[in-house]
Formats: C-alpha cells, sequence, structure tokens
C-alpha cells in the first residue's frame, strides 16, 4: 500500500546507519546482530561446521577490532562478507602455503633414502653372518690377535700370551682389520 514507507522501514532495519558518535559498544552490538547470517555466509565457503564458526569467530574479531576502519553509510553486512572473504582466502594461502613446505620436506632422496629407511631384523643375522664368516677365513696367526683384542685384551698381553714382540701384535692386527675391511666393503656407506 505505501511502498515508499516500506522500503524506508526494510532499509533501516537491514542495512542499519552507522552514526557518527557511534561508540564501541553500539558498533559491537550492531556486529553481533549479523552472526547468523556471516554463518550461513561462512557455509558457502567450508564444509565443516567447525571450520565455518571459527570464520565467523575470526571475522567477528576482525571487524570489532578494526571498527574504525568502518566508514559511514557503508554497508556493515557487505563490510563483514568482505573482512570473512578476505579471512578465509588468506587462511587457504597460509595453508596452502604451509602444506606445499611440508610436502617438499617430507620427499626423500634416493641418496637419504638409506638413512631413512628402517632395516629387518633378519637382516641384521646376515650381516653377523658374514662377518663371522669373514673372521673365521683369516689364517690363525691374524685371527688370534684380533679376536684377543676385539675381546678387551691389551697389546702387551697377547703378545705375552702368544710369545711374540707388541710390533708383530699390532701388525697382525692391522692386516687382520684390513682383510676383514675389504671383505666386507659392500657395508662400507652402511648406517644403522
Amino acid at each position: 500500500m505505501f511502498p515508499g514507507i516500506l522500503s524506508r522501514l526494510s532499509d533501516k532495519w537491514f542495512n542499519p546507519k552507522i552514526e557518527k558518535n557511534m561508540n564501541r559498544f553500539e558498533f559491537n552490538n550492531l556486529v553481533i546482530q549479523h552472526a547468523d547470517s556471516l554463518k550461513l555466509y561462512a557455509r558457502n565457503f567450508t564444509k565443516e561446521q567447525d571450520d565455518a564458526n571459527d570464520l565467523v569467530q575470526d571475522t567477528l574479531l576482525k571487524a570489532v577490532t578494526y571498527f574504525k576502519n568502518f566508514r559511514e553509510g557503508t554497508n556493515l553486512k557487505g563490510w563483514l562478507y568482505t573482512i570473512m572473504k578476505n579471512t578465509f582466502i588468506n587462511n587457504y594461502r597460509r595453508i596452502t602455503k604451509l602444506n606445499s613446505f611440508l610436502t617438499k620436506e617430507k620427499e626423500i632422496s634416493p641418496s637419504h633414502l638409506l638413512v631413512s629407511a628402517a632395516y629387518n631384523g633378519g637382516e641384521n643375522k646376515f650381516v653377523m653372518e658374514d662377518i663371522t664368516s669373514t673372521l673365521n677365513s683369516l689364517a690363525d696367526e691374524y685371527y688370534i690377535p684380533f679376536t684377543m683384542y676385539f675381546e678387551g685384551y691389551k697389546y702387551h698381553e697377547i703378545s705375552d700370551h702368544l710369545d711374540i714382540p707388541i710390533g708383530t701384535v699390532k701388525t697382525r692386527i692391522h692386516m687382520a682389520r684390513k682383510a676383514m675391511k675389504k671383505r666386507l666393503s659392500t657395508y662400507k656407506h652402511r648406517s644403522n
């Protein structure tokens, strides 16, 4: 009946004008009135209700924090929607950047794969068999001084027990190490 009056009422109802001398408390009340419509709008950006609630909370916090930036005569609801959209975009970019960084860190080059790979306990059995086989293949003149040294005997104790000079003991132990190192060279670059 009175289209001019209805349009004025709806404008006032849906888009309240911000008075020039409005204080923070009044502004906060106006912002809170839009919380339900912000929740519906947030569902356009996120699939989860909790994420939508977080987005609304971030939007409300930013609106209240930066209320001095709001211009008189501006559509408050549109301003809040813009804050929400920008907040979502910034969060999305930050998460995307973080995920791309983490993906690069998780990629393992072939040279680092050996270090990061877990070894099977059964593999150690084969390694020990190779070491024992190599040790048993040593001649007795190298085997005995080497095993005594490995068991913790001092050079002079080995020398006294075998009745040979200390220099000879050191040479035989060195030669045994060298022979074993050569036979077990396949394990040279392996680290546990």
